[in-house]
């Protein structure tokens, strides 16, 4: 069993409090085989809505799969005490935005999506519903008249 921490990094252009919201937000993972080595070739995503009981009685996770080559049962929980919000001065840094609890596997890839959220770093105006799957975001914040954007999105995995 292991865990593992997704770091963020992004240029940020007048935003900070760049998060996932909600507890059905998609993180959408590549995940490798502890037992085998092999790489589910389709992504895959984990919410903290969705939990999964884990074969004899041993608690739950949010996602639990059998690996297609070696059969073995394995699972994924993410920590939602860990999710952390990337800011302003994080920007051009690299900051651990999630952890997860694995057992018998390990996220290889990470591929962002819909479902982030920002503030303002001036004028606290609220930007819901950020798609970042192009690893680019730019919107206009109407109330300090200046362009607002997340840029060059990229990320890593770190063993905890």
């Amino acid at each position: 069993m292991g865990k593992f921490g997704l770091q963020f990094k992004a240029t940020l252009e007048n935003v900070t409090r760049v998060k996932p919201e909600g507890d059905d937000f998609r993180w959408f993972l590549k995940l490798k085989c502890g037992n085998c080595g092999e790489i589910a070739d389709k992504w895959q995503y984990v919410t903290l809505a969705e939990s999964v009981p884990l074969k004899g009685g041993r608690g739950s996770a949010s996602m639990v799969q059998k690996c297609k080559l070696c059969s073995r049962e394995n699972s994924i929980d993410i920590l939602g005490d860990t999710i952390t919000p990337y800011d302003a001065e994080d920007s051009e840094k690299f900051k651990t935005m999630v952890k997860f609890e694995c057992r018998g596997l390990e996220p290889i890839d990470f591929q962002p999506q819909a479902g982030f959220v920002a503030k303002g770093a001036e004028s606290g105006t609220p930007f819901p519903e950020i798609n970042l799957q192009e690893k680019d975001w730019t919107d206009y914040d109407e109330k300090v008249s200046e362009s607002v954007g997340i840029y060059e999105v990229t990320h890593q995995f770190i063993k905890c």
